[in-house]
């Protein structure tokens, strides 16, 4: 490895490291050794040909000193073609070995990276709706590939670094003493020149990185943001395009000039050491040579020195800076642990049973909820703040209580943010109720498994929303194993299958981001064929008309009486149609049931419902609607 090589890579480690300084647990050790224990054999084999590759190197600067002395000396020619052979083998043999050690090192460290991914991905999975609500996504994905890869670094680069430098360090320092002792001293004395000025401009360097890093990352959130289907819609309506390229081309130009002040730094930088290492080899070869025409020393020690100081510079400050470059590996390590640890606030109880077969009932027994507050739920660097907030907790819903039987329907109407999405979202254990019960086929969802209780419940919310996938694979989700046959007949009840023929590759055609390719009636409708392919025998419908026209409503209403019949339903009412087919209407105020009774029932009462029929709907009987869509619960009450 070059001088200039090897500064270009200690700066860059300790670039690198200094963005992540800071104390971490012993603990995280120990957990590290849990997640390298199956790689354990890779770990051994690659330190190992680590410690064949340092004595490799070492060996080569001596054989070529040999070599010289040989000319020198006018030995004959055999021997001289007998040490280049046997260099050439031993470069052969670092060649190979290299080629196997990076085999190792990669599969040690996408090994690690499939383990530590994949224990994320699944702990992130079992997190609340809550976390989900709260965490940027952009924060939590880093957290699957840079940080990851970050904890990956501490195996395939910390740990071979520090065991091969280490080795070749002393090799390199007990070969270079043993052929002059003056010399390599002379030699050591010229490390700090090499070090420190590293150590601070790697310093200084970090700081202009980071801040690009931040402006980057700014660029990249407001990108995000613009170039989504409903944030380039919202600033063509109201953005104004000057100001927005303005700002964006003020940090763009704000990176740029970090760019170029860092690319003069660096290229000073490296002039600086390889002009050091320039006169260090001139040190060797100029006191080397007066060493050796005095006698005291062989020319062929000489070139010796010269290669063996090309190989001390690099490990050594390469160790210099290992403790900075293995604790910013283990930061990675205790940013992927700090997900892993916290806790998901709904669980599956030890002896959880299955929902029971057959018709299953749905009831509420006086339950009590609060949306949890931040500190429980989220990390305050997955939301990129300061400090969590602590403020949650309030309850939202007040001693709730109905019973559905099975095969009825219960329509909850009411005022928005009354908590009608939020009774919707315990019934699927989105969230868990704090006080009372929630049971479904007569037992607490809270000792229900949870494949049972998804494959028992179908819930269709107001947003519609679809993955950037196909028609196929968006209808799948329901039922993984469906035949074509099952998804046309799905969208034919959902009176869908007319449009998905007519797109450009049938099932096959990808909607676009959250379904953007199709309207948002479609898009409403593609969910409920969702929910039909399902065919579950508890059916959830947050607002599932809110977004079709009378003509879609009238055509969805069939299909959804159809999907309903003979199964229980909780329907949070929207239209006049859905509310006067319930068996049950329960009216929901501050999150109080304060009315319940059929819809004829409820009018006679002259209470809320009658005063809600009197302003909130309009049109012909059977017709009317809400003035307009409610506001989710979640989003409301939190």
């Amino acid at each position: 490895m070059s001088m200039e090589t090897t500064a270009w890579t200690q700066l860059h480690g300790l670039i690198n490291a200094q963005h992540n300084q800071r104390p971490f647990a012993r603990a995280t050790l120990r957990r590290i050794g849990a997640f390298a224990r199956p790689h354990r054999r890779h770990i051994v084999r690659f330190v190992l040909l680590s410690v064949v590759g340092a004595l490799l190197a070492v060996a080569t600067p001596v054989l070529a000193g040999r070599v010289v002395d040989a000319i020198v000396r006018g030995d004959d020619s055999e021997t001289v073609v007998r040490l280049a052979l046997l260099i050439a083998a031993i470069a052969l043999g670092e060649a190979a070995l290299g080629l196997l050690n990076r085999w190792l090192s990669a599969t040690l460290g996408e090994g690690l990276i499939l383990d530590l991914r994949t224990a994320v991905f699944d702990h992130v999975q079992r997190m609340p709706v809550a976390f989900f609500t709260r965490t940027r996504t952009g924060a939590l994905v880093s957290r699957l590939n840079n940080d990851v890869i970050g904890a990956q670094r501490a195996f395939s680069n910390s740990l071979s670094g520090v065991v091969g430098n280490l080795v070749t360090l002393l090799l390199t320092l007990a070969v270079m003493l043993t052929l002059s002792w003056r010399i390599t001293l002379l030699a050591l004395v010229l490390l700090p020149v090499f070090v420190i000025p590293a150590r601070r401009v790697g310093a200084r360097m970090a700081r202009l990185q980071r801040e690009a890093a931040d402006l980057n990352a700014a660029m990249g959130t407001r990108m995000t943001e613009r170039f989504s289907a409903p944030g380039a819609t919202l600033v063509k309506l109201f953005g104004r395009p000057d100001d927005e390229s303005a700002e964006f081309a003020a940090r763009a130009r704000r990176v740029r000039d970090i760019g170029v002040r860092t690319a003069m730094a660096q290229s000073a930088f490296i002039t600086a050491l390889t002009l050091v290492s320039a006169l260090a080899l001139a040190l060797v070869y100029g006191l080397g040579g007066w060493f050796a025409l005095r006698g005291s020393l062989e020319p062929g020690a000489v070139v010796a020195l010269a290669l063996l100081l090309t190989r001390l510079y690099a490990p050594l400050t390469a160790l210099a800076g290992a403790r900075v470059e293995v604790m910013s590996a283990l930061v990675s390590f205790e940013r992927v642990f700090e997900v892993l640890d916290l806790k998901p606030l709904i669980e599956e109880r030890p002896g959880a049973r299955p929902v029971p077969e057959g018709p299953v009932s749905v009831e509420f027994e006086d339950v009590r909820f609060g949306y949890p507050s931040a500190d429980k739920v989220s990390l305050a660097s997955l939301e990129e703040v300061a400090a969590l907030d602590t403020r949650g907790g309030t309850e939202v819903l007040h001693g709730v209580s109905f019973r559905a039987e099975p095969g009825q329907t219960i329509a909850l109407v009411g005022s928005s943010g009354a908590g009608k999405s939020t009774i919707a979202q315990l019934l699927p254990r989105l969230y868990d109720a704090d006080a009372g019960s929630v049971r479904v086929g007569g037992v607490d969802v809270r000792d229900l498994t949870a494949a049972s209780l998804r494959a028992t419940l179908g819930m269709v919310t107001q947003d519609g929303h679809l993955f950037h996938d196909t028609v196929r694979a968006n209808l799948l989700l329901a039922r993984p194993g469906a035949a074509d046959d099952e998804l046309w007949d799905a969208l034919r009840r959902a009176r869908l299958d007319d449009l998905v023929r007519a797109l450009p590759d049938g099932l096959d055609t990808v909607v676009g981001e959250r379904g953007y390719r199709l309207s948002g009636g479609e898009r409403q409708r593609m969910t409920i064929a969702r929910l039909l392919l399902a065919r579950q025998r508890v059916v959830i419908l947050d607002e599932a008309t809110a977004h079709l026209d009378n003509t879609s409503e009238a055509a969805v209403q069939e299909a959804l009486a159809e999907a309903l019949e003979g199964r229980t339903a909780v329907v949070i009412a929207h239209r006049l149609s859905t509310v006067r087919a319930a068996d049950q209407i329960l009216v929901v105020e501050a999150g109080r049931v304060v009315e319940r009774g059929t819809h004829d029932e409820l009018l006679a009462l002259g209470g809320r419902y009658a005063e809600l029929y009197r302003t909130q709907f309009a049109g012909a009987e059977g017709e009317c609607v809400f003035s307009a869509p409610e506001v989710p619960e979640a989003a409301a009450s939190s």
